[in-house]
Protein backbone atom coordinates (compact mmCIF):
# COMPACT_ATOMS: atom_id res chain seq x y z
CA UNK A 1 0.00 0.00 0.00
CA UNK A 2 2.56 2.26 0.88
CA UNK A 3 4.30 2.04 -3.38
CA UNK A 4 0.85 2.87 -3.73
CA UNK A 5 0.53 5.72 -1.86
CA UNK A 6 4.34 6.72 -2.73
CA UNK A 7 2.76 6.64 -6.55
CA UNK A 8 -0.35 9.14 -5.92
CA UNK A 9 0.90 12.65 -7.34
CA UNK A 10 0.20 14.67 -3.94
CA UNK A 11 -0.15 18.16 -2.72
CA UNK A 12 0.84 19.81 0.56
CA UNK A 13 -0.95 23.32 1.58
CA UNK A 14 0.72 23.19 5.22
CA UNK A 15 4.44 23.17 5.20
CA UNK A 16 7.22 25.76 6.77
CA UNK A 17 10.21 26.43 5.04
CA UNK A 18 12.14 26.57 8.32
CA UNK A 19 10.69 23.77 9.91
CA UNK A 20 11.59 21.75 6.94
CA UNK A 21 15.76 21.96 7.70
CA UNK A 22 17.21 18.52 8.17
CA UNK A 23 20.22 18.64 10.80
CA UNK A 24 22.61 17.96 7.82
CA UNK A 25 21.66 21.07 6.59
CA UNK A 26 21.28 22.76 10.13
CA UNK A 27 25.04 21.63 10.23
CA UNK A 28 26.26 23.36 7.22
CA UNK A 29 24.51 26.55 7.38
CA UNK A 30 25.86 26.93 10.73
CA UNK A 31 29.34 26.02 9.26
CA UNK A 32 28.74 28.71 6.73
CA UNK A 33 28.67 31.51 9.36
CA UNK A 34 31.34 30.28 11.44
CA UNK A 35 30.14 27.80 13.88
CA UNK A 36 30.54 24.68 14.64
CA UNK A 37 27.03 22.58 15.45
CA UNK A 38 27.25 18.55 15.96
CA UNK A 39 24.47 17.00 14.25
CA UNK A 40 23.51 15.69 18.00
CA UNK A 41 23.40 19.15 19.03
CA UNK A 42 20.21 19.34 16.31
CA UNK A 43 18.98 16.28 17.13
CA UNK A 44 18.72 17.36 20.84
CA UNK A 45 16.53 20.50 19.57
CA UNK A 46 14.32 18.79 17.67
CA UNK A 47 13.56 16.75 20.88
CA UNK A 48 10.96 18.87 22.17
CA UNK A 49 8.35 17.67 23.62
CA UNK A 50 5.68 20.46 24.14
CA UNK A 51 4.63 23.25 21.93
CA UNK A 52 6.54 26.08 23.97
CA UNK A 53 9.54 23.78 23.07
CA UNK A 54 8.55 23.51 19.58
CA UNK A 55 8.02 27.42 19.40
CA UNK A 56 11.69 27.61 20.97
CA UNK A 57 13.95 24.86 18.65
CA UNK A 58 11.79 27.15 15.70
CA UNK A 59 13.47 30.01 16.80
CA UNK A 60 16.80 28.65 17.33
CA UNK A 61 16.88 26.80 14.24
CA UNK A 62 15.71 29.64 12.02
CA UNK A 63 18.91 31.40 13.28
CA UNK A 64 21.14 29.43 10.80
CA UNK A 65 18.78 31.20 8.03
CA UNK A 66 20.83 34.57 7.85
CA UNK A 67 20.89 35.04 3.92
CA UNK A 68 19.71 34.80 0.73
CA UNK A 69 22.18 31.97 -0.15
CA UNK A 70 20.72 29.86 2.62
CA UNK A 71 17.10 30.11 2.29
CA UNK A 72 18.12 29.22 -1.29
CA UNK A 73 19.86 26.25 -0.03
CA UNK A 74 17.01 25.38 1.66
CA UNK A 75 14.49 25.74 -0.83
CA UNK A 76 16.76 23.30 -2.66
CA UNK A 77 17.18 20.60 0.16
CA UNK A 78 12.95 21.45 0.14
CA UNK A 79 12.18 20.53 -3.84
CA UNK A 80 14.25 17.15 -3.60
CA UNK A 81 12.49 16.14 -0.27
CA UNK A 82 9.27 16.72 -2.26
CA UNK A 83 10.03 14.91 -5.20
CA UNK A 84 11.32 12.08 -4.29
CA UNK A 85 7.68 11.72 -2.28
CA UNK A 86 6.01 12.64 -5.60
CA UNK A 87 5.05 16.04 -4.54
CA UNK A 88 3.92 17.92 -7.71
CA UNK A 89 2.43 20.72 -5.62
CA UNK A 90 3.40 22.60 -2.70
CA UNK A 91 2.37 26.34 -0.98
CA UNK A 92 5.02 26.95 1.23
CA UNK A 93 5.18 28.61 4.42
CA UNK A 94 7.64 31.53 4.47
CA UNK A 95 8.44 33.23 8.54
CA UNK A 96 8.52 36.79 6.58
CA UNK A 97 8.10 38.23 9.84
CA UNK A 98 10.85 36.35 11.39
CA UNK A 99 13.10 37.71 8.78
CA UNK A 100 11.69 41.13 9.53
CA UNK A 101 12.54 40.60 13.06
CA UNK A 102 16.03 39.54 12.96
CA UNK A 103 16.26 42.97 10.69
CA UNK A 104 17.00 40.59 7.13
CA UNK A 105 16.27 42.08 3.39
CA UNK A 106 13.26 40.08 2.78
CA UNK A 107 12.67 40.93 -0.72
CA UNK A 108 16.63 39.73 -1.63
CA UNK A 109 15.84 36.67 0.33
CA UNK A 110 12.91 35.83 -1.47
CA UNK A 111 14.46 36.51 -4.96
CA UNK A 112 16.72 33.71 -4.14
CA UNK A 113 14.02 31.84 -2.88
CA UNK A 114 12.25 32.47 -6.10
CA UNK A 115 15.69 31.60 -8.35
CA UNK A 116 15.64 27.88 -6.48
CA UNK A 117 12.10 27.47 -6.90
CA UNK A 118 12.18 27.79 -10.69
CA UNK A 119 14.84 25.38 -10.78
CA UNK A 120 12.32 23.11 -8.84
CA UNK A 121 10.01 23.96 -11.30
CA UNK A 122 11.74 22.60 -14.64
CA UNK A 123 12.01 19.26 -12.45
CA UNK A 124 8.53 18.93 -12.22
CA UNK A 125 7.41 20.74 -9.05
CA UNK A 126 5.51 24.12 -8.80
CA UNK A 127 6.04 25.99 -5.67
CA UNK A 128 4.01 29.05 -4.31
CA UNK A 129 4.04 31.10 -1.60
CA UNK A 130 2.22 31.99 1.98
CA UNK A 131 4.01 35.19 3.59
CA UNK A 132 3.46 34.10 7.28
CA UNK A 133 2.96 36.90 10.29
CA UNK A 134 3.96 35.88 13.29
CA UNK A 135 1.37 36.24 16.08
CA UNK A 136 3.26 37.31 19.44
CA UNK A 137 4.58 39.89 17.21
CA UNK A 138 1.67 42.10 17.01
CA UNK A 139 -0.42 43.82 14.62
CA UNK A 140 1.95 46.27 13.49
CA UNK A 141 4.28 43.92 12.48
CA UNK A 142 1.84 41.61 10.81
CA UNK A 143 0.79 44.73 8.49
CA UNK A 144 4.05 45.05 7.69
CA UNK A 145 4.38 41.28 6.45
CA UNK A 146 0.66 42.08 4.60
CA UNK A 147 2.65 44.75 2.75
CA UNK A 148 5.32 42.74 1.78
CA UNK A 149 2.91 40.11 0.64
CA UNK A 150 1.10 42.22 -1.95
CA UNK A 151 3.57 44.09 -3.02
CA UNK A 152 5.26 40.18 -4.19
CA UNK A 153 1.75 38.80 -5.45
CA UNK A 154 2.88 38.75 -9.03
CA UNK A 155 6.41 36.59 -7.79
CA UNK A 156 4.24 33.52 -6.49
CA UNK A 157 2.78 34.75 -3.06
CA UNK A 158 -0.53 33.70 -3.05
CA UNK A 159 -1.31 34.35 0.65
CA UNK A 160 -1.00 36.54 3.67
CA UNK A 161 -1.01 33.60 6.82
CA UNK A 162 -0.52 33.83 10.48
CA UNK A 163 1.47 31.10 12.78
CA UNK A 164 2.87 31.43 16.30
CA UNK A 165 1.49 31.31 19.44
CA UNK A 166 -2.63 31.48 19.19
CA UNK A 167 -3.27 32.78 22.20
CA UNK A 168 -0.91 34.92 22.58
CA UNK A 169 -3.16 38.14 21.22
CA UNK A 170 -6.87 38.17 20.26
CA UNK A 171 -8.22 37.77 16.46
CA UNK A 172 -9.48 41.15 16.61
CA UNK A 173 -6.09 43.17 16.71
CA UNK A 174 -5.36 41.77 13.19
CA UNK A 175 -8.80 42.14 11.08
CA UNK A 176 -6.66 45.53 9.10
CA UNK A 177 -3.88 43.37 8.18
CA UNK A 178 -6.44 41.02 6.91
CA UNK A 179 -8.46 43.01 5.47
CA UNK A 180 -5.60 45.07 3.77
CA UNK A 181 -4.25 41.67 2.43
CA UNK A 182 -8.09 40.73 0.93
CA UNK A 183 -7.97 43.96 -0.72
CA UNK A 184 -4.60 43.40 -2.58
CA UNK A 185 -6.16 40.13 -3.80
CA UNK A 186 -4.67 37.36 -1.83
CA UNK A 187 -6.09 34.76 0.15
CA UNK A 188 -5.70 34.26 3.34
CA UNK A 189 -5.10 31.86 6.09
CA UNK A 190 -4.80 31.08 9.90
CA UNK A 191 -3.06 28.78 12.31
CA UNK A 192 -5.82 27.92 14.68
CA UNK A 193 -7.51 25.92 16.86
CA UNK A 194 -3.78 24.01 17.40
CA UNK A 195 -3.89 24.73 20.65
CA UNK A 196 -6.42 27.11 21.60
CA UNK A 197 -10.36 26.47 22.02
CA UNK A 198 -12.87 26.00 19.16
CA UNK A 199 -13.94 29.44 19.30
CA UNK A 200 -10.42 30.74 17.69
CA UNK A 201 -11.06 28.79 14.86
CA UNK A 202 -14.43 30.74 14.13
CA UNK A 203 -13.23 34.01 15.21
CA UNK A 204 -9.98 33.14 12.42
CA UNK A 205 -13.27 32.77 9.74
CA UNK A 206 -15.82 35.04 10.37
CA UNK A 207 -13.34 38.20 12.32
CA UNK A 208 -10.16 37.42 9.67
CA UNK A 209 -11.95 36.22 6.60
CA UNK A 210 -9.83 32.73 6.33
CA UNK A 211 -10.37 30.82 3.53
CA UNK A 212 -8.31 27.47 5.32
CA UNK A 213 -7.54 26.41 8.81
CA UNK A 214 -4.39 25.55 9.57
CA UNK A 215 -4.69 22.83 12.05
CA UNK A 216 -8.25 23.24 13.79
CA UNK A 217 -8.23 20.09 15.46
CA UNK A 218 -10.29 21.54 18.51
CA UNK A 219 -13.47 21.62 16.89
CA UNK A 220 -13.71 17.83 17.36
CA UNK A 221 -14.96 19.19 20.66
CA UNK A 222 -17.57 21.33 19.32
CA UNK A 223 -19.93 19.91 16.72
CA UNK A 224 -21.49 23.23 15.76
CA UNK A 225 -18.13 24.67 14.67
CA UNK A 226 -17.59 21.58 12.62
CA UNK A 227 -20.65 21.78 10.56
CA UNK A 228 -19.98 25.66 10.83
CA UNK A 229 -16.94 24.93 8.36
CA UNK A 230 -18.74 22.47 7.11
CA UNK A 231 -20.93 24.84 5.16
CA UNK A 232 -18.76 27.17 4.50
CA UNK A 233 -16.55 24.74 2.99
CA UNK A 234 -13.79 26.26 4.97
CA UNK A 235 -10.70 22.90 5.09
CA UNK A 236 -8.80 21.91 7.74
CA UNK A 237 -5.06 21.60 7.15
CA UNK A 238 -4.36 18.63 9.33
CA UNK A 239 -1.13 17.54 10.45
CA UNK A 240 -0.74 14.45 12.55
CA UNK A 241 2.54 14.29 13.44
CA UNK A 242 2.70 17.44 14.28
CA UNK A 243 -0.47 17.37 16.76
CA UNK A 244 1.30 14.49 18.79
CA UNK A 245 4.72 15.90 18.74
CA UNK A 246 3.45 19.00 19.94
CA UNK A 247 1.50 17.82 22.52
CA UNK A 248 -1.23 19.72 20.73
CA UNK A 249 -3.56 16.48 20.69
CA UNK A 250 -2.91 15.62 24.25
CA UNK A 251 -4.21 18.91 25.05
CA UNK A 252 -7.46 19.15 23.39
CA UNK A 253 -8.49 15.55 24.32
CA UNK A 254 -7.67 16.35 27.83
CA UNK A 255 -5.07 13.62 27.68
CA UNK A 256 -1.99 13.60 29.75
CA UNK A 257 0.09 11.85 26.46
CA UNK A 258 -1.95 11.47 22.99
CA UNK A 259 -1.40 7.80 21.10
CA UNK A 260 -1.63 8.32 16.75
CA UNK A 261 -4.73 6.32 17.10
CA UNK A 262 -6.30 8.99 19.21
CA UNK A 263 -6.38 11.32 15.98
CA UNK A 264 -9.83 12.86 14.89
CA UNK A 265 -8.73 13.12 11.23
CA UNK A 266 -11.44 10.12 10.48
CA UNK A 267 -14.30 11.91 12.42
CA UNK A 268 -13.50 14.97 10.92
CA UNK A 269 -13.63 13.29 7.42
CA UNK A 270 -16.56 11.40 8.09
CA UNK A 271 -18.23 15.12 9.32
CA UNK A 272 -18.53 16.33 5.58
CA UNK A 273 -15.72 18.42 6.91
CA UNK A 274 -12.71 19.57 4.16
CA UNK A 275 -9.24 18.33 4.99
CA UNK A 276 -6.31 18.00 3.54
CA UNK A 277 -2.45 16.02 4.79
CA UNK A 278 0.51 17.90 5.26
CA UNK A 279 3.43 17.84 7.64
CA UNK A 280 3.73 21.61 8.96
CA UNK A 281 7.54 21.06 9.83
CA UNK A 282 8.55 18.00 9.06
CA UNK A 283 12.29 17.80 9.78
CA UNK A 284 11.34 18.82 13.30
CA UNK A 285 8.51 16.54 13.89
CA UNK A 286 10.43 13.61 11.79
CA UNK A 287 7.98 12.97 9.35
CA UNK A 288 7.41 13.13 5.44
CA UNK A 289 4.11 13.98 3.23
CA UNK A 290 3.94 10.01 2.49
CA UNK A 291 4.32 8.93 6.13
CA UNK A 292 1.01 11.16 6.91
CA UNK A 293 -0.46 9.23 4.23
CA UNK A 294 0.56 5.68 5.77
CA UNK A 295 -0.51 6.71 8.95
CA UNK A 296 -3.51 8.00 8.10
CA UNK A 297 -4.19 4.15 7.22
CA UNK A 298 -3.87 3.46 10.95
CA UNK A 299 -6.08 6.23 12.14
CA UNK A 300 -8.69 4.24 10.08
CA UNK A 301 -8.73 6.00 6.81
CA UNK A 302 -8.76 3.17 3.81
CA UNK A 303 -7.23 3.99 0.70
CA UNK A 304 -9.97 5.33 -1.39
CA UNK A 305 -10.70 7.68 1.39
CA UNK A 306 -7.18 8.93 1.09
CA UNK A 307 -7.66 9.12 -2.58
CA UNK A 308 -10.59 11.83 -1.42
CA UNK A 309 -8.17 13.83 0.77
CA UNK A 310 -5.35 13.81 -2.21
CA UNK A 311 -7.79 14.93 -4.52
CA UNK A 312 -8.79 17.91 -2.24
CA UNK A 313 -5.27 18.96 -1.60
CA UNK A 314 -5.63 20.14 -5.36
CA UNK A 315 -9.44 21.68 -4.70
CA UNK A 316 -8.60 23.62 -2.08
CA UNK A 317 -5.17 24.85 -3.37
CA UNK A 318 -4.99 28.42 -4.48
CA UNK A 319 -4.50 27.72 -7.98
CA UNK A 320 -6.50 28.74 -10.98
CA UNK A 321 -9.20 26.21 -11.92
CA UNK A 322 -7.56 25.17 -15.00
CA UNK A 323 -4.35 23.95 -13.03
CA UNK A 324 -6.23 22.37 -10.40
CA UNK A 325 -8.53 20.18 -13.14
CA UNK A 326 -4.91 19.56 -14.73
CA UNK A 327 -3.17 18.24 -11.32
CA UNK A 328 -6.76 16.23 -10.85
CA UNK A 329 -6.63 14.81 -13.83
CA UNK A 330 -3.41 13.41 -13.50
CA UNK A 331 -3.79 12.20 -9.92
CA UNK A 332 -7.21 10.44 -11.41
CA UNK A 333 -5.19 8.64 -14.14
CA UNK A 334 -2.84 7.19 -11.42
CA UNK A 335 -5.40 5.83 -8.79
CA UNK A 336 -7.89 3.66 -11.36
CA UNK A 337 -5.94 0.74 -10.66
CA UNK A 338 -8.34 -1.57 -8.47
CA UNK A 339 -5.72 -2.31 -6.07
CA UNK A 340 -5.49 1.46 -5.05
CA UNK A 341 -9.65 2.50 -4.76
Amino acid sequence: MEALLAAVPKAELHLHLEGAIEPETVVELAARHGQAVAREVVAARYAFRDFRGFLEAFKWVTSYLRAPADYALQVERLADQLIRQNVVYAEVTLSVGVMLRREQDVEANFAAIRQAAAQAGIRGLRLQWVFDATRQFGAAAAMEVAHLAARMKDDGVVAFGMGGDELSLPAAEFRGAYEFAAGQGLRRLVHAGEIGPPETVREAVEVLGAERIGHGIAVIRHERTMDFLASRQIPLEICPTSNLRTGALARQLGLSEALPTDHPLRQLFAHGLGVTLSTDDPAMFHTDLLSEYVLSLDLGLDAAELVRIAEMGFEFAFLPTQEKQAFLQSLRAKTKAPRLI
